[in-house]
């Protein structure tokens, strides 16, 4: 599940053009830090904004897309 919400998200900054840098945390300890204790999480400028499940690449796209307006 965390490749798959890795390569969606992938997908959805290349074809939406979206300025963002994605990487793929491994280290136990800091996903701890993030309060996920499920995996897949999306962290997002530092805030979880989805944990336990792979969302939908249109829900990843809204998630972005709101934090580049702000």
């Amino acid at each position: 599940n965390c490749k798959s919400l890795e390569h969606i998200t992938r997908e959805v900054v290349e074809k939406n053009g979206i300025d963002a840098t994605v990487s793929k945390v491994e280290d136990i300890v800091e996903i701890m830090n993030y309060g996920v204790m499920k995996t897949p999480a999306l962290v997002v400028d530092g805030k979880v904004e989805i944990k336990g499940r792979v969302p939908s690449a249109e829900e990843i796209r809204q998630i972005l897309t709101k934090k580049q307006i702000l």
